[in-house]
Formats: structure tokens, sequence, C-alpha cells
């Protein structure tokens, strides 16, 4: 076994066999990203209290809650005949690389020595039992649409988030949507949060407001060289080290590299010399809140008095252990109790279901060959929901979405539901229901989380507004002759189409408050282009997402607890008229909030001076800040907290690959491939990806040889 490293950090690994090769990765993880593998398995599996002590048992226990607790056997099938081997070799690499620590103590990352605790070895089942980093997420609408039905009525759901397709949402027969606690969701969100140091001690990471991705495939009659151009970049919290990991993998049989999750064997997202594969979230909603009348340990169910599930685990605690019990019912973990009103609350997921591990089911289609072979590993894909775009050396081009999806008997998901036995899910869809493109006359495909099914198709119904996916669209259909610069570009693309759509509708206004005045002189020929060093910029943003979005809800009569506006319903509604008021008043308040934080003079006011972006460590070892441009609404995403302008989610990871011309592909990795602060690669690529700039992905063996900075040899343990 062999693994060369290039001069970004990028591992190429070579083995004479599979197991070899996994054996090889998950070394090669374990060297490069230890303290952030132990720190993710101690988190998902509720372990934390073993070395961080008895204060995080709380969290421990809502870790386990939502562990996979289902047959082993059915798991592993899932996946494929070769997915256990995969994950025992991978964690064999592992141990391996804790095992050779303990020989050479001195290449022990610092964090392990600062906090006073050693690695922990793995075991298979780790890789695929801790479901707490899926996508999915639709329980905290259902509780949010909750908490406004109840204070606002029914009616104001429609002013809350535009469902597609379109859906008028109804009040479960027998829920009160006032009897969900604020504070239902806090244990599901201490199992499903990250986590960070503050000295030695651990605090939550919350979750940004969503998940999202780009993706795209030019079809070779539209690009300069008539080979496709493949294009993928997953949004995600900005941590380091990275949430994904580059990788090559080679071994006979199999010659695949891209960016996985650095806990699993395999990769997600990149290509096989054959085919290339690119993800994006698809928004099926695979989650629902359960409520329940209780008596005593028992929930009522059908006319009946079923008792609750209860199991007690051991926590383990420096010098001893506490226990913790854990109660589920038929349909999953009690994630909340209100005694007074005898009600509990329990979670139904499909991420609980076998097979749905996420990501871990890309190890199916790393040996696909065709477009056909790639669509029916995505028939039985599992979790995350994914789109996934698609291009081949042949110059096929396609769009194949997955995920397992609930069929709801009688319900739409859209708020919680009574657990008596009225509301259940008749199994699953067949993936084979779903749709599929291969082809397609416009010569592209394209994904940005936007609804993307055809009339009647009903997997959910929360979407990404569709604005990204309109100016990738926008792009592509004006280049017959498409090129890999090109793509990247589009990738840092910071074009607002909705922008251009507000200013348009501001531009006659005739404010007589000067501070208004003021401001549509700044934004009046604003072209929607969120550069880091506009001005306009500057302004609009604070403008939308701190004064005009806040001020249109509660315009609207909504409540407090909705914070996150919809921009097309916005629009359509200041397109009514009747609201020069609030616009007058908010683009005021937004110019002196501006020249409060940036300075008197508009000239001056720069849009990468608020938005930074920090690539956050959870030990402190921060990369940043960095000035930042884009928008949520823009190709380079950024999605934001409007507080202090730091960003919370976007593109850490991007790659645009020259399909049959492998070695002509690029990506980015930041801040950089390691996640130990010692080494040169933990923040090398931090300042190329402020630039929007790429290193190549190398894939020949020639072009990796002659890029070669470091070179492992591993052999089998002797004896």
């Amino acid at each position: 076994m062999e693994i060369i490293v290039d001069r970004w950090g990028v591992p190429h690994i070579y083995a004479q066999n599979e197991p070899d090769l996994f054996l090889a990765q998950g070394f090669n993880a374990a060297r490069d990203r230890l303290f952030q593998l132990d720190l993710w398995r101690r988190r998902g599996l509720g372990m934390l209290s073993e070395v961080f002590g008895p204060a995080y048992v709380e969290r421990d226990r809502a870790a386990r809650l939502l562990l996979y607790r289902g047959d082993m056997e059915r798991e592993w099938a899932s996946y494929g005949p070769a997915a256990r081997q995969a994950a025992t070799s991978f964690t064999a690499g592992l141990n391996a690389y804790v095992a050779w620590l303990e020989r050479h103590p001195e290449a022990l990352p610092p964090e392990f020595a600062r906090l006073g605790y050693a690695p922990s070895r793995w075991r298979p089942e780790d890789v695929v039992r801790v479901r707490s980093h899926g996508l999915a997420m639709n329980v905290t609408s259902e509780v949010l649409r909750a908490q406004v039905v109840c204070k606002a009525g029914i009616q104001a759901d429609r002013l809350l988030w535009r469902l597609e397709p379109a859906h008028r949402t109804r009040v479960p027969l027998g829920l009160d949507p006032c009897a969900i606690p604020a504070d239902v969701l806090r244990v599901y969100q201490l199992g499903t949060q990250g986590v960070r140091l503050e000295g030695s001690t651990l605090v939550s990471e919350p979750r940004p407001p969503g998940e999202g991705s780009n993706a795209w495939a030019v079809s070779p009659r539209r690009t300069a060289t008539g080979r496709p151009v493949l294009a993928a970049d997953p949004h995600r919290s900005l941590t380091a080290p990275s949430l994904r990991y580059v990788a090559h993998l080679s071994a006979p049989g199999l010659d695949v590299i891209g960016a996985g999750e650095p806990m699993q064997p395999g990769v997600s997202l990149g290509h096989n010399g054959t085919a290339a594969f690119g993800l994006t979230i698809f928004g099926m909603d695979q989650e629902d809140l359960y409520v329940y009348r209780t008596k005593g340990d028992s929930y009522l169910y059908k006319g009946a008095w079923e008792p609750f599930r209860k199991v007690t685990e051991r926590v383990p605690v420096p010098g001893g252990g506490q226990d913790v019990e854990l109660a589920f019912t038929r349909h999953g973990p009690v994630i909340a109790t209100d005694e007074a009103r005898g009600l509990a609350y329990a979670l139904r997921t499909a991420w609980l279901e076998p097979g749905t591990a996420p990501y871990f089911g890309s190890l199916r289609y790393l040996k696909a060959r065709n477009f056909g072979e790639f669509a029916e590993v995505m028939r039985s894909w599992g979790g995350p929901p994914e789109n996934q775009v698609y291009a081949d050396a042949n110059g096929h081009v396609g769009w194949v979405p997955g995920g397992l999806a609930p069929r709801r008997t009688g319900y739409d998901g859209l708020l919680p539901v009574p657990g008596d036995g009225r509301y259940e899910w008749a199994g699953f869809r067949d993936g084979q229901d779903l749709p599929r493109l291969l082809d397609p006359p416009e010569g592209f495909v394209a994904s940005a989380n936007e609804y993307n099914l055809p009339p009647g198709q009903r997997v959910g119904y929360e979407w990404d507004q569709p604005y990204r996916r309109q100016r990738i669209a926008e792009v592509l259909a004006a280049d017959r002759r498409a090129t890999v610069a090109g793509s990247a570009r589009l990738q840092n693309d910071v074009l607002s189409t909705p922008a251009r759509s507000l200013v348009a509708l501001i531009r006659d206004l005739t404010p007589s408050e000067p501070a208004a005045a003021r401001a549509l002189g700044v934004l009046r020929d604003f072209d929607g282009v969120c550069a880091v060093d506009s001005g306009p910029a500057a302004l609009f943003e604070v403008w939308l997402s701190r004064h005009l979005g806040p001020g249109f809800l509660r315009a609207m009569g909504l409540p407090p607890e909705a914070t996150r506006f919809d921009m097309r319903i916005l629009l359509d509604e200041l397109r009514r008229g009747g609201h020069e008021d609030l616009l007058t008043r908010t683009l005021a308040a937004a110019y002196d909030d501006v020249a409060a934080r940036l300075g008197a003079d508009p000239a001056a006011w720069r849009w990468g001076d608020l938005q930074r972006t920090v690539f956050a460590s959870p030990t402190g070892a921060d990369v940043g800040p960095f000035a930042r441009g884009g928008s949520s609404y823009t190709v380079n995403a950024s999605v934001y907290h409007p507080g202090d302008f730091r960003q919370l989610l976007g593109a850490s990871f991007r790659m645009v690959l020259d399909v049959g011309a492998w070695d002509k592909s690029i990506a980015i990795n930041a801040p950089g491939q390691s996640g130990d602060e010692r080494s040169p690669h933990y923040r090398d690529l931090a300042a190329s990806w402020q630039r929007g700039e790429y290193f190549p992905l190398l894939y020949g063996k020639a072009a990796v040889e002659a890029a070669a900075a470091q070179r492992i040899a591993l052999s089998p343990a002797s004896g």
C-alpha cells in the first residue's frame, strides 16, 4: 500500500485489493483528521462524558436516543455486499494509526494532550450507527408552523413559506397547535448539534438554518472541448477542518477520486474515470413529530394504553458511570414530555431505518459505468435525500434524485400529528417512482435544492427558493462553448437575481425622509452583484436581512417566532402595492444602521467589511476572518447571521470536472486538507478559496507523481 500526498495535501492511495485500499484510507484519514474523527464519534455515540465529565451526560443521552438501533444484518445488507468489509477495513486502518501513535506519541495531535485523553479505537458499526449528522431537519419546520398557527391562525401559514407543489396546510384532527412547547426540540437539538471547545469546556455549535448545494453538468454539444463538464459545490457549515475530505482511491477494479465524509470509506462526489457525480440536497420530508396522550408509563394508541419501551444504558464518566433511561414509542424516540398536560413527543424519521447512514450508500455507485447503473443505485438510496447530477466519458449528462420517502396516510407532514394511530406511514415509496433525466434538449442539467418534480409528485412541500437555480440556468443557457474555467466562475458568481427585482420595485419611490432618500440614491443603480467591495451590496443586504425582511413579517401579522421570510412572497406582496411606508421606514433605518457600522460616507462602504468568513475550529484554532461577498440568493452562496454578518454556511469544497480529460479537473477544499493545526495543509487553501481559485484534481499516475510532496508506505503488521 502506498500513499502519495500531492502539493495540495490530497492523498492518492494505491493498493492491490479493496480491503487494503480502505484500510489505507482509514489510516490516512486518521493521520490527517484524527481529532475531528474522535470528537465526531464521541458526540454521535454519546461518549463525551467519558472524557469531558458528567456535565455532558444529558448531551450523551440525547445522542443515544438518535442512534440506529435496528438489525445490523439488515443495515449492512442495505449498502450492498462489499459495504461491511469496507467499513471493517476502514476502521482497522483508523485503529492501526491509533496504535502507531502509541509507539510515536510525539505525533499525537495536540488537542489530545491539551484535553488529557487518548483517541479511541473504532468498531465498524460506529461508521453507520450515528445518524444525527443527516440533513433532514423537517421537524423544525413542523414546530415553527405549529407556533405560528397557534398565535396567528392557519391562514398565516401562506405567509410563512411558499409550499411546492401548491398546497393548503390543514391542522390534523386531534392536534392542538398550542400544545407544542417552545422547547420541545431541545433534546433533538442537543443530539444533532456539533460541539466546540471554549477552554476545556464543550459548548453547542448550533446548526445553520438549512443546508444546500449547487451542481450542474453540461452536455458535450455545449462545451468548447466536446467533453461534458460537471460542477458541484455543497453548502455546509464552514469549519476547520472542512466537513469534507478529498482523496484518490486506486486498486484493481476501483479508481475513484473526490470528496467524502472523513469518517467513512469511499467518496460521495467525484469521478471513477468513466462516470462523474455531484450531489445537492433534495427536499424530501423524512421526519414527523408525534404527540401522545400519556398515563403513567403508557401512551394512548388506537384506543388502548401501550407501554413505552424503555432502555437503560450506562454512560461512562471519569471514575465510574451514570445510568440514563431512554424511552421509545412504536414510532421512535421520545424527545420531550409535558407531565402537566399528560403529553409526550416522539420523533419519527426515515433516517433511523436500515440503509440510511448519511452518505454511506455512496459506496454502491463508485463503480457505476453508465447512467443506468448509477440510477439503479439511487433507486434504493436512503439518506440524506439527494439530487445526483451525472456525466460520463461517453458524452451523457443526467439527473436522478433518491431518498427514503414515507407514504403518509391522510396527512401532509407539515404539522405535528397525534400519535394515536390515525396518522401513520404505510411503508416507503419505491425509488423507481421518482423521475430522472438523461441528455435533456437544453444541453445541461442543474440542481440548487429547488422544487424540481413534475406535477403530482409529492415527497415534501418545503424546498429552497429558486434563485440560485435560475441564475445557473441563465448563465449556462447563454454559453454554447462552456469550459471548466467558466463553471468555476459561475461557482463564484455573486449576482442576486431577487436583488435586481427588489431594486426595480423601489426605483421610483420618492421618500421625503432624508435617510430613506439617501438610501435610495445608493441603491437606485445597484445591479444586484453582491461583490465583496460593493457599497450598494452592503446597504442592500443590511436593509433586507435586518430591516425589510423582519419588518415585512411583522407587518403581515406573523408572530416573533417567524424569523425567516420567503423572498417570493415578499416580492409578490410589494408588487401589489400599498407598502410605501414599510419601504421608506426600513430604508431609512438601514441607511442609519450601515452608517453607524461603516461610517457616514457611502463611497467608503464595502460589503466585505461587514460580511466575514471564519473557518471555526472546535478547539479555537480558527482560520480567518476573510472579507466575504455573496448572499443566500447567489450561486456563491453565503448564509450569514444578521446580527454580526458572520458567514454560517457556504461552499468550502468545490469541484469542476473535465469529464474524460480528468487531469484538467480542478477543486478546492478550504481551509485545508489537514485537521492538525501543525500541518502545512491546515490552512494553506484558505486564501485561494477566498480568491475563487482552485488546485488541479490530479488523477493519472504520471500527473500525481509529478506533483508528489510526500510518500507513505504501509505494509501489514508481521506475525
